[in-house]
């Protein structure tokens, strides 16, 4: 697979493709800005581009539109710091989104998925209608106290540690919540699991909080079946 990076920290892309390189992965070039990667793909063909959601601008989009004209074949990843950093994207085609400080394991999944023709990652910044407000209510009804705040984090941004570290539990216990809430949202990776929990509108994409009125948030537990969280 032919990669492209585009990120403005040299170190984190320097370093990034070691690791893809080490998975058997050509990356082609490294660059910094959008300029460095429009000209990158004049010059070769790329099979996926990896690009930093970092310093969004108006015109971002725009040069979006212009690498697609470049390069239409080319698979387009965005890294972004959290689910909030991928709302900018709303207007743009892009092909998979990932966490910049998300298991390099992960992100490799995406990029072979972009590559296989799939769109992964979050559908709400690819302008999908929300869901309704009855299907909303019903999914939070699944979800534990626990599972609720685990997705809070993830919107946030945090991987497993910091799950961990922010909910005061074990690394186990906080990936068996992450888990649990993967498997109830219907999805596989973290950021797909923000991304269903702000398309829902179980959570505000912004702040990260729990959107639903409080009263029927704080029944949810109860509903899912009683049991105190662990």
């Amino acid at each position: 697979m032919r990669l492209l990076l585009c990120d403005g920290h040299r170190v984190f892309a320097e370093s990034l493709a070691l690791v893809l390189g080490e998975s058997g992965h050509h990356v082609v070039a490294i660059t910094r800005t959008l300029d460095e990667a429009v000209a990158a793909l004049r010059r070769e063909p790329v099979d996926v581009c990896v690009l930093s959601a970092g310093g969004w601008s108006a015109s971002v989009p725009d040069r979006l539109a212009e690498l697609r004209g470049i390069a239409p074949a080319t698979g387009i990843v965005l890294l972004a710091e959290s689910a909030a950093g991928l709302v900018p994207a709303a207007a743009a085609r892009v092909d998979g989104f990932a966490y910049r400080d998300q298991h390099v394991a992960d992100l490799l999944d995406t990029i072979e998925r972009v590559l296989c023709g799939e769109i992964v990652g979050p559908a709400v910044v690819r302008g999908d209608p929300p869901a309704s407000h009855d299907a909303a209510h019903r999914l939070a009804a699944l979800l534990t106290r626990r599972e609720r705040e685990v997705l809070c984090l993830l919107v946030r941004g945090e991987d497993t540690k910091g799950v961990a570290r922010n909910m005061g539990v074990t690394w186990a216990t906080a990936r068996s919540h992450i888990q649990s809430s993967l498997t109830k949202l219907g999805v596989h990776s973290r950021v797909e699991a923000a991304a269903a929990a702000v398309r829902h509108g179980l959570i505000d994409a912004e702040t990260g909080q729990w959107s639903l009125p409080g009263r029927e948030a704080e029944g949810q537990s109860r509903e899912a079946g009683g049991r105190p969280d662990a």
